[in-house]
């Protein structure tokens, strides 16, 4: 007897699936050469930028002691008088007694030294100040006027006259006529606009201007003004200087090189005018020191190094 099997269909479990060979799985190193070219291009380029925002963080944040040099021309004089401005230390430290500020100084070999306020910031820190002196004054002429921080200790009379002992010209509304290398120059000075607020004698700034100018005369000396904040310059273009030395601002901490002098200054606020630089107006000429500071505070340096300023002063036919 014949048995007839049924013959199978497409679902039936006996219809054996065809014979396809499994998918292999893939090997990481079995990539196509394109791709990992790409993913070592972006490892270069994630190293390379990584070096360069280090590089500039390092360039950012460098505190080393910088020298800003300007040139005055003039008629009033014959030859150069060199000027070496020291503004703003805040009791910092460079070097061990100061010897890295104070070679500094020497390196330039001045005719005059000038200290234009906020040598310290308080009492206890005196000392760093007095290294400076101790060394500079005997060397060159040396004038000195106040900022605000020697207010602010409440202690001004007692740094003035301790700073006094180095032989430092201090000028609160004075005038001194100096003579180097054959050239006669005027220099005055004023105290901070903190002293009426600190002292029973202390002077407005604008007192201290009239009683100056009072004593000009006509004898065509060329005149330097040692003046510890930078924002009254309209009213120092008032009278006859020639040449304002000022500080106070700290360059306004923050820089952006070729787009913002500076950030945030005392008494300036944001984005200051006079942060740092030159700045002339009505023939009167001011140049503002970026500080010495280097000892950190609320808001650190950036691009904004602290600076000795040095200032040739220059006859017009030399």
């Amino acid at each position: 007897m014949k048995v007839f099997r049924k013959k199978p269909t497409e679902n039936s479990p006996e219809k054996k699936p065809p014979n396809v060979r499994p998918p292999e799985k893939k090997n990481s190193h079995d990539r196509p050469p394109g791709k990992k070219n790409s993913r070592l291009r972006r490892w270069i380029v994630l190293l390379i930028a990584s070096v360069l925002l280090l590089i500039l963080l390092l360039c950012a944040t460098d505190n080393r002691l910088t020298v800003r040099r300007y040139t005055v021309v003039t008629d009033k004089v014959e030859g150069t008088i060199r000027v070496v401005m020291v503004s703003d230390l805040h009791s910092a430290t460079f070097g061990e007694d100061q010897e890295d500020l104070i070679r500094a100084i020497k390196r330039e070999e001045p005719d005059v030294v000038v200290f234009v306020g906020d040598m310290c910031d308080n009492w206890e820190k005196h000392e760093l100040a007095e290294d400076v002196f101790r060394a500079i004054t005997p060397l060159y002429p040396c004038y000195y006027v106040t900022g605000n921080h020697e207010y602010w200790t409440g202690r001004s009379a007692e740094i003035v006259a301790l700073f006094e002992r180095y032989d430092l010209i201090v000028l609160m509304g004075e005038s001194d006529i100096l003579t180097v290398n054959g050239q006669t120059i005027r220099l005055c000075g004023i105290a901070d606009a903190a002293a009426p607020g600190y002292t029973e004698t202390g002077r407005t700034t604008e007192e201290q201007l009239e009683t100056l100018a009072a004593t000009f005369g006509d004898d065509g000396i060329f005149t330097l003004l040692l003046a510890h904040r930078p924002e009254f310059f309209e009213a120092y273009t008032k009278y006859d200087f020639d040449l304002v030395l000022s500080g106070h601002a700290h360059g306004g901490q923050i820089r952006i090189p070729g787009l913002i002098n500076g950030v945030f200054a005392p008494n300036q606020g944001w984005f200051p005018k006079y942060a740092g630089g030159r700045y002339e107006e009505n023939g009167t000429v001011m140049i503002v020191g970026r500080g010495l500071a280097n000892n950190g505070g609320a808001v650190p340096r950036i691009f904004n190094p602290p600076e000795l300023v040095v200032v040739e002063i220059e006859g017009a036919e030399s």
